[in-house]
């Protein structure tokens, strides 16, 4: 594959698109959306082939359920386009302006980034996610998807690029690089990570390995869109039957997901009355996970006392402090304050989403105000980290960095500003 000619082609299509009206990129979403529906069985004929092969070759059933497609969840990707289609365009919005003393007019307005490469893992509707994001924010976008997926993403990008063609939109301004076999499995990463001046930003999405490996080698500017080792902590004065609530959810509704629950912090006045309830709500997933006890419990010392018994608690290996399980397991430890939580998550963290159970409204604040991530709860799942969940339709990660973007990246994460100034023949003195 040319990747120096397929970006070419890209920078071309992202100054059309840069112009383009916020109506006429909403009709090729549109289009977009129709030809995925019209590509359906195609869709999930290649995507069956994917699983299958990611079965056969060891994948775990909860990475299996990142990579799978149905109906109900094209369904659910057709619908976020069209969600995404009325929204606000934030291309040409102006962000502040005024008149400096000597006359001239400044304005600071919204513009795109330019070409995007997006590098992610096994997700196919992350495929779609990230090319609508780019397009209706006027940005052309270069997709790597990883091979577990690439029958599902060929079929799908080959859908895009139709209905943008068939509605009048800028087909040039998606297209897929396909991983290479062998010692070249990687090398169009390895390119697309030192393509400074013909990729404009890099954002990978994935586990923590391949976010390491576009942070520490991209030569291009890159926002981190952050792994997940996310936290519960069950204060003191928690209602036991919300917070085993809200720990099985976070948990267990999607585990390979980045924002599932990696590591329970429980109270020591709480413990005795949530760790054995939460053991036996998550005994009726055994047989759907294959795991005695439906999620096995790496526990400290106290909690083990606690919990000790079935087969499915262990004791916890210093390893599993700060560890993205991205499966049924889940580390559980035990503290005396709220104070430690918070110094203990600060410590172990990504940065991503942590959670609170609390009657108290002051611990409440003190443990949002003090918890460094970029999404912290009061009360409920940390599963809710999500653009759709946001009211922000589609998006392109969850950044856990500082700059320009942090949260659920949604269509400004992935424009940047210029400054307009209008003078009547103004000249510095």
């Amino acid at each position: 594959m040319d990747l120096d000619a397929v970006c070419a082609s890209l920078r071309l299509a992202s100054a059309r698109l840069a112009l383009s009206p916020a109506e006429k990129k909403n009709a090729a979403l549109a289009g977009a959306a129709a030809a995925l529906d019209a590509a359906r069985a195609d869709i999930l004929s290649a995507n069956r082939r994917d699983v299958e092969r990611a079965r056969a070759g060891g994948t775990s059933e909860a990475m299996i359920a990142r990579l799978a497609l149905s109906d109900s969840s094209l369904d659910d990707i057709i619908a976020s386009l069209h969600v995404l289609i009325e929204q606000t365009d934030p291309v040409g919005q102006v962000i502040a302006g005024w008149k400096v003393p000597n006359g001239l007019e400044i304005r600071q307005v919204r513009v795109p980034l330019g070409v995007a490469a997006v590098i992610y893992e096994s997700r196919p509707n992350v495929t779609v996610d990230a090319f609508a994001l780019a397009y209706k924010s006027g940005n052309a976008v270069l997709l790597r998807g990883s091979s577990s997926a690439l029958e599902s993403n060929r079929v799908i990008v080959s859908a895009i690029r139709s209905g943008l063609a068939a509605s009048g939109g800028e087909s040039d301004a998606v297209a897929l690089s396909e991983p290479g076999t062998g010692a070249d499995s990687h090398a169009d990463v390895d390119w697309i990570l030192g393509a400074r001046g013909k990729i404009d930003v890099a954002l990978p999405r994935g586990g923590a390995s391949l976010i390491r490996r576009v942070v520490e080698t991209a030569r291009v500017p890159v926002i981190e869109t952050g792994s997940g080792v996310c936290h519960v902590y069950v204060d003191s004065d928690a209602d036991p039957e919300m917070a085993v609530a809200i720990a099985e959810n976070s948990k267990i509704q999607k585990p390979a997901a980045c924002n599932s629950l990696e590591c329970l912090l429980v109270h020591r006045d709480k413990a005795e009355a949530v760790l054995p309830a939460l053991r036996s709500a998550f005994a009726k997933y055994a047989a759907k996970t294959g795991r005695p006890g439906g999620v096995e419990l790496r526990c400290d010392g106290r909690s083990f006392s606690v919990l000790s018994g079935p087969e499915n608690v262990v004791r916890a290996e210093d390893s599993d402090w700060g560890m993205e399980f991205l499966d049924y397991v889940m580390a559980v430890r035990i503290v005396d304050s709220v104070e430690e939580a918070v110094e203990y998550i600060n410590a172990h963290n990504t940065k991503h989403s942590e959670t609170i159970v609390t009657s108290s409204l002051e611990r409440a604040r003190y443990f949002q105000n003090s918890v460094d991530a970029s999404c912290v709860y009061v009360n409920a799942s940390i599963r809710f980290t999500d653009g759709g969940q946001f009211g922000m339709g589609a998006e392109l990660g969850i950044s856990t960095q500082k700059l320009h973007a942090r949260g659920p990246m949604g269509l400004t994460a992935l424009t940047t500003t210029k400054f307009l100034i209008d003078g009547e023949g103004h000249i510095r003195p």
